[in-house]
């Protein structure tokens, strides 16, 4: 997955070139994709899947990430939890002349279809295709039952589009593809006025959220946070730490050693000393990468 040699870009207008994507990911040092996307580390992925909304939410606002969150969705499931690492695409209002140049370069690569599916074809496990599709409820058709099972064979995990989609039925009928929407509705693209893709993996919005490619897809009932891959350890381990601090504030309330004042506010330095004392009495049960995030805090 490291490697260098960067793959055949499709013919799309806005696509980055592996030194852009590396250049504007810049705060991440992990593992990359060929084309310079994030590789956020599978565990960390599978730990993002403990994170409320509200914690990864704080995280980012610490470090003046304001536009990560969107909610108002149409969601598959009643308690969804939607992880895996973006790959982006938006869609601008069909124009002929763009259209001609992107159709002609296509011919020359070979690609059949049309471009969704140029980049639905680049998909792998783990990834969540992310389409800013215009907010376009009726008359957009992102995706149908077809497209949804090619999309969950691939990936795994489900997909987040700011428009419409078809096929509810079908795409129900998968049971673990979780897809955040805004509409169900059985127009097709081709109904209304069309629809063309002119970017791949690069900088997206939706609804009020930045999206960059590699972000950290959190889908919960509430709604979607993006989260920049260079921030998602750190969203995992300080996320890990708030439960902790509730889980021994719980235990505190119950036994009435404190008020719900005290545990709801600011800690004051007995209840933060008796918080971390408890750490150390609990932490062979916790597990080993949390461990060793503990152990590392100065106060430990």
């Amino acid at each position: 997955m490291s490697s260098s040699s960067e793959p055949e870009a499709p013919p799309l207008p806005f696509v980055l070139s592996r030194d852009q994507m590396i250049q504007y990911t810049h705060g991440y040092t992990g593992e990359r994709f060929p084309d310079g996307r994030p590789r956020v580390a599978d565990a960390i992925l599978e730990r993002m899947k403990q994170v409320t909304c509200e914690q990864a939410w704080g995280t980012l606002r610490n470090h003046d990430y304001h536009c990560q969150y969107q909610g108002k969705w149409v969601v598959t499931h009643d308690n969804p939890v939607l992880v895996g690492r973006a790959v982006t695409c938006n869609f601008i209002p069909h124009r002929p002349d763009i259209a001609d140049v992107v159709t002609q370069n296509a011919k020359k690569q070979g690609l059949a279809g049309r471009d969704k599916h140029w980049v639905m074809d680049r998909l792998v496990t783990d990834d969540v295709i992310v389409a800013d599709l215009l907010d376009r409820q009726i008359g957009g058709g992102f995706m149908g039952d077809n497209l949804a099972n090619m999309i969950h064979e691939k990936t795994g995990t489900g997909a987040v589009v700011w428009g419409g989609a078809r096929d509810q039925a079908g795409v129900l009928a998968l049971e673990n593809f979780v897809v955040f929407n805004r509409n169900w509705d059985p127009s097709t693209s081709g109904s209304y006025d069309r629809t063309m893709v002119v970017g791949y993996n690069a900088p997206i919005a939706i609804g009020r959220a930045a999206v960059m490619a590699g972000d950290v897809v959190l889908g919960l009932k509430e709604g979607v946070v993006f989260v920049p891959a260079h921030l998602a350890q750190e969203v995992v381990e300080q996320a890990e730490l708030t439960q902790l601090k509730d889980r021994f504030g719980f235990q505190r309330l119950k036994a009435g050693v404190y008020s719900g004042g005290q545990i709801d506010g600011a800690w004051e330095d007995p209840i933060t000393e008796d918080f971390q004392g408890w750490v150390r009495e609990i932490i062979d049960e916790l597990p080993e990468i949390q461990q060793d995030f503990l152990k590392r805090q100065d106060w430990f």
